[in-house]
């Protein structure tokens, strides 16, 4: 859902839209924050960006690079394995520190994972952990929340209930909406941070799931 063969084709199984608070030009090496809730929503939160000559790079499951062909191109594109739950997962975050000092846009989820429950509706995002938090303090960027709802309704539950809904997707296009919110600093307590993306990211969100007409899940 990275590589850009998948971000070309998103307009054909679902209705995008976005919305945005950005009033300025952004700056060089600026973090981007999103919920996370479906296969389908990287694709989906990159062709938004796309809409704005945005293209960062993205801190990605590492095993989306054991993938033929895919992998090689993750690491021709510039994106960033996160080998979650070890020891090297904050190499990751050095990585993307080092993005950011080259002046690369960096795409983050601050949930670090998807959620478990396998119904379609749109939820808030679930409790962040502290790499946006950690980034940011290193690296001293702006950070922009993007809240995004739909794409469960193209990709969630068990595997075979994502590939019908993938298949189908062309023939009932959900509605799919991206919002992106106003740049803030975060603060450098990582706790305090932490809550802020959170909150900024949950504000967003809210944005996008009245875009799409849904009720959030409880």
């Amino acid at each position: 859902m990275l590589s850009r063969a998948a971000i070309n084709l998103t307009p054909f199984f679902g209705r995008l839209t976005v919305t945005s608070e950005l009033r300025l030009r952004l700056p060089a090496g600026t973090i981007f924050v999103a919920n996370h809730d479906s296969m389908a929503d990287p694709a989906v939160v990159m062709a938004a960006l796309r809409r704005f000559d945005l293209e960062p790079v993205v801190m990605a499951t590492a095993g989306l690079w054991r993938i033929p062909l895919l992998g090689r191109a993750l690491t021709r594109e510039g994106h960033i394995p996160v080998q979650r739950r070890t020891a090297r997962a904050a190499l990751a975050l050095d990585a993307a520190a080092e993005a950011l000092a080259g002046g690369r846009h960096v795409l983050l989820y601050g949930e670090g994972g998807l959620p478990r429950r396998r119904d379609a509706a749109c939820a808030p995002p679930e409790p962040f952990r502290t790499g946006p938090a950690r980034l940011a303090r290193a690296s001293g960027a702006l950070v922009v929340p993007v809240g995004h709802a739909g794409a469960r309704r193209i990709a969630s539950g068990s595997a075979a209930k994502q590939l019908a809904g993938t298949l189908t997707a062309p023939v009932r296009r959900p509605r799919c909406h991206v919002h992106l919110g106003a740049p803030l600093r975060l603060p450098r307590e990582v706790d305090n941070a932490t809550a802020a993306a959170r909150l900024a990211v949950t504000a967003a969100w809210r944005t996008a799931v009245r875009a799409v007409g849904e009720q959030p899940h409880p």
